[in-house]
């Protein structure tokens, strides 16, 4: 009896552990680890996790920013008029950045190698960065923010930039090298 349920329960385990194995997990980690290799290559199932993951990150950037804009008109935290102008002033162009950049990822959903669109994106991550950096470093504004700012700086740079960037703009590169079809004018018929 004892050895039945001995074996149950390595029967069990053995199959959660072989489940959690099969099912790959696309979490930060993983796409920085594939940016660390030299193979820049995304399946297409990759590219759409990573779509899907700088959206989620979009997403919580956009409740931060909601949370720092409510406490700085609530009174929760308390600036100079100046200071507060600043800051309101840096929280308008991240609003501006986080709306053009789920805009950019709908966009990229439909067509994927846009590049253009790419660019785009990777510009509203890189300036939602610095600016969430520029967060941190105010005591004040800090326990807002937390570990977001070097989260999507990860996102942005190594595995956005490598990940999907880059080799779009190689391919493009070599799409340009190629010869493009020769075009024979008509001319027109002498009277």
């Amino acid at each position: 009896m004892r050895y039945r349920k001995v074996s149950l329960v390595g029967i069990i385990l053995f199959l959660s552990w072989a489940s959690l194995s099969f099912a790959e997990d696309y979490t930060l980690q993983y796409f920085l680890a594939k940016a660390s290799t030299k193979e820049y290559e995304l399946s297409k199932k990759e590219k759409t996790e990573l779509l899907n993951r700088l959206n989620e990150m979009l997403e919580k950037t956009q409740q931060v920013h909601k949370n720092l804009v409510q406490a700085i008109q609530v009174g929760e935290i308390t600036m100079e008029y100046q200071e507060g102008r600043f800051w309101v002033a840096k929280l308008e162009e991240d609003r501006t950045s986080i709306a053009t950049g789920m805009e950019q990822l709908k966009l990229l959903e439909e067509k994927p190698n846009q590049l253009a669109g790419s660019i785009k994106l990777y510009k509203c991550l890189r300036d939602l960065s610095v600016n969430l950096n520029a967060y941190n470093n105010m005591p004040l504004l800090s326990s807002y923010v937390g570990d977001l700012a070097p989260e999507i700086e990860l996102w942005a740079d190594p595995v956005f930039y490598k990940l999907h960037l880059l080799p779009l703009a190689g391919s493009r590169d070599r799409d340009m090298g190629k010869e493009p079809p020769k075009i024979e004018k008509k001319r027109a018929p002498k009277k």
